[in-house]
């Protein structure tokens, strides 16, 4: 008895992976980060699985799982992340993506210190092409340097005449 229930859960729960994966994605970093402390990094993404399955994903984004949101419909996913303005790196941002069953898988390799040999669902990729820090000299900065200079040319001019 205890064998066929096994059987029918191993079943079940392999009918329930996503099989032939296609992912569709969008991501967003701000191109000004004059105000800003850290860089918002948001990747949002359909997948379509063959057997018609909305899995529950987990994304690996630099060493950290981290949950993927899922909309109220059901067919957008949603993951971001910050890192400081120093710190983020230019470039593509490879982020992988893992069902349950391979997060579990995932997270039990890495808590044992083993080699990871889970390969994820999919991988999406996030570009972040560098964004604008403002200017390197400040309007106020260039203001207060030329009224030092005038300040300095009417000064010396006043001691050559009186001289």
């Amino acid at each position: 008895m205890h064998s066929v229930f096994a059987l029918l859960v191993l079943a079940g729960s392999a009918m329930s992976t996503c099989t032939e994966p296609k992912v569709a994605a969008s991501s967003y970093t701000p191109a000004d980060s004059q105000v800003l402390s850290v860089i918002p990094f948001i990747a949002e993404f359909s997948l379509a699985c063959a057997n018609g399955e909305t899995p529950t994903l987990y994304a690996d984004i630099e060493g950290h799982l981290v949950p993927v949101i899922q909309s109220l419909e059901g067919d957008k996913y949603q993951v971001s992340w910050t890192k400081d303005v120093k710190k983020a790196s230019t470039g593509d941002h490879s982020v992988d993506l893992y069902d349950s069953e391979g997060f579990t898988a995932l997270k039990r390799s890495r808590d044992r210190g083993e080699a990871t040999t889970v390969s994820p669902l999919v991988t999406i990729v996030v570009s972040y092409p560098g964004s604008y820090g403002g200017p390197w000299l400040n309007s106020e900065h260039l203001a207060a340097g030329l009224a030092a200079l005038v300040f300095y040319m009417a000064f010396s001019s006043k001691s050559a005449l009186l001289a």
